[in-house]
């Protein structure tokens, strides 16, 4: 499983994404070839989320309950070692917690900023950074 991890601005709605020197998945690449696919395949047994939360909140040094999962968004991508399921979560802060992502080499990006890198977001992670953008707009 990876994570996206976006932070919804409560007043403006300003919507930010963690960029990691890797990409945009939270704590390890998609690897090269991968694709979203449109129709999940059939479900199958998973580990809950919850524990990919907590171990995301432990590696950017966050209290629990630092970060949210956004039940909307699920998606399942095609890599060469077999699908891979993408959840997103959000930070409760707030504000991102910029020195957090600092500390991994990441930082904060809006989705026109992503648009502008992509020769370093695979056009994997565009079309998750897309729906998951999509989710948080509602």
């Amino acid at each position: 499983m990876r994570l996206l991890l976006a932070h919804k601005q409560k007043t403006s709605a300003r919507v930010r994404f963690l960029r990691f020197p890797h990409g945009l998945c939270a704590f390890e690449a998609l690897p090269a070839l991968s694709s979203v696919l449109e129709d999940a395949p059939a479900s199958r047994v998973e580990t809950h989320p919850g524990l990919y939360l907590r171990s995301a909140e432990a590696q950017l040094g966050l209290d629990s309950g630092g970060l949210a999962l956004e039940a909307e968004f699920s998606a399942s991508v095609d890599t060469p070692e077999g699908p891979v399921q993408v959840r997103l979560a959000t930070f409760t802060s707030i504000d991102p917690p910029f020195e957090a992502a600092e500390k991994l080499g990441g930082r904060f990006i809006a989705i026109t900023e992503a648009r502008s890198d992509l020769n370093k977001i695979s056009p994997a992670e565009m079309e998750l950074l897309r729906q998951a953008y999509t989710v948080l707009m509602g």
